[in-house]
């Protein structure tokens, strides 16, 4: 099992951080101070795309770009546990995942398009989303059910002569919000068997400026919008939506099509969140050691050892664990792997989180402020538990699939 950072490997992180010490950190501050300044706090300043496109423009440059796509073609034919290592640096600042064109939802997206996707699809919405020349969004989560169990997902997808016609509501569909979105992947209902529950949806790929498509609001998470990606609550209203937009051409496809796109999603939010932890203890190192009280360094006082000891070690277990995972989606098909996938699903967030919060202490007041990254890195990491399903959901399939080793029966 090699899960270590080849030389290949070891020369791109190189690159990829001094990328972003020196080119995207110095800019972040500046991108989110100009937020709200155009009027909507979901519209970008002049100043704002100048950043975003001369910082994507550096990094295709340098061929820093797309390291997701397994494909040495359009990427750069990494493995699931080559990129993570690259992902981990990219979690270490806001801008980085997009900046080298890494960014949720859009890789999921973009998966779901190359592996399903009709030439037409390719030519529309893949090759200007390689290209990173505009965004996406996918649309699954549901305000009226239980959506972390998806067979309850209940959009209704009604088939005509050569179109479906579209009805219901979408919410916390992320990136949304972004003027520059302009497609959605949406999962909704076409059956309603009782024996196959897993039938009874499918995906369509859906123009976002379609007739009847309307973002009611953007849903705050702890108070904040995050603009401009946002995430936003959408109804669909009579939205027409033709036939060969149907993925697979085949109704009942959903599931299949929704499990291939998220469990490289899951992984790859894993790897960022223990990019957040390390720098969260970077900072959390930094401060102890240069902040003083009662005439000793913070580090000298209460249980402060400990606890960066503890956070050290707690992000060492959680790398290695998402490396296992990964060297599974590797070598294993994605029902051998999903228990993994589910493992660190749970546990980097958990891990990330504590690193954060234990940083947020040792900076105090500062810490839940704005002159710090820390409390956005919070609540994206709080919310990490939810997304792409919840602790407990993830929990019930690693102990399911614990549990199947020792029972005869089928679990």
């Amino acid at each position: 099992m090699q899960l270590g950072l080849s030389e290949k490997v070891q020369k791109l992180r190189d690159e990829v951080c001094d990328f972003i010490n020196n080119e995207i950190r110095p800019k972040e501050d500046e991108y989110f101070l100009d937020v709200g300044i155009a009027g909507s706090r979901f519209e970008f300043t002049e100043k704002m795309l100048n950043i975003i496109n001369s910082l994507k423009k550096k990094a295709k440059n340098k061929n820093l770009w797309n390291f997701w796509l397994t494909d040495a073609e359009k990427g750069h034919g990494l493995n699931t546990v080559e990129y993570a290592y690259l992902a981990e640096e990219m979690g270490k600042c806001r801008l980085g995942a997009e900046i080298f064109n890494c960014s949720a939802p859009d890789t999921g997206n973009m998966e779901v398009l190359k592996r399903y996707g009709t030439q037409k699809h390719k030519q529309l919405w893949l090759k200007p989303l390689l290209n990173g020349e505009m965004r996406s969004a996918y649309c699954m989560t549901e305000p009226d059910v239980a959506s972390s169990d998806a067979t309850n997902i209940s959009l209704k997808a009604e088939s005509f002569n050569d179109h479906y016609i579209l009805n219901g509501e979408k919410w916390w569909i992320s990136g949304a919000g972004d003027p520059r979105c302009k497609v959605y992947i949406v999962l909704a209902k076409t059956g309603n068997s009782i024996e196959n529950k897993h039938g009874n949806h499918s995906m369509f790929v859906v123009p976002s400026n379609t007739a009847g498509i309307k973002i009611l609001r953007p849903m705050q998470v702890y108070g904040h919008d995050d603009a401009p990606h946002g995430h936003m609550h959408i109804s669909f209203k009579d939205v027409k939506v033709n036939k060969e937009d149907l993925l697979l051409d085949e109704e009942g496809k959903g599931f299949e099509i929704a499990q291939g796109r998220l469990g490289p999603g899951r992984i790859h939010h894993c790897m960022r969140a223990i990019g957040q932890a390390e720098f969260a203890l970077e900072l959390m190192c930094n401060r102890a050691l240069t902040r003083s009280a009662f005439g000793k360094k913070l580090s000298e006082l209460g249980a402060n050892y400990d606890i960066i000891a503890n956070s050290r070690i707690e992000i060492e277990m959680a790398r290695l664990l998402c490396l296992k995972a990964a060297w599974m989606m590797d070598n294993f098909d994605s029902k051998t792997a999903a228990p993994w996938i589910s493992k660190i699903k749970v546990i980097a967030p958990q891990v990330a989180l504590k690193v954060v919060d234990e940083a947020i202490q040792l900076y105090g007041g500062m810490g839940v402020s704005q002159d710090t990254p820390l409390a956005a890195a919070w609540t994206h990491l709080r919310t990490l538990r939810l997304a792409d399903g919840p602790d407990a959901v993830h929990r019930r399939q690693v102990a399911k699939a614990e549990l199947k080793k020792f029972n005869k029966n089928d679990f």
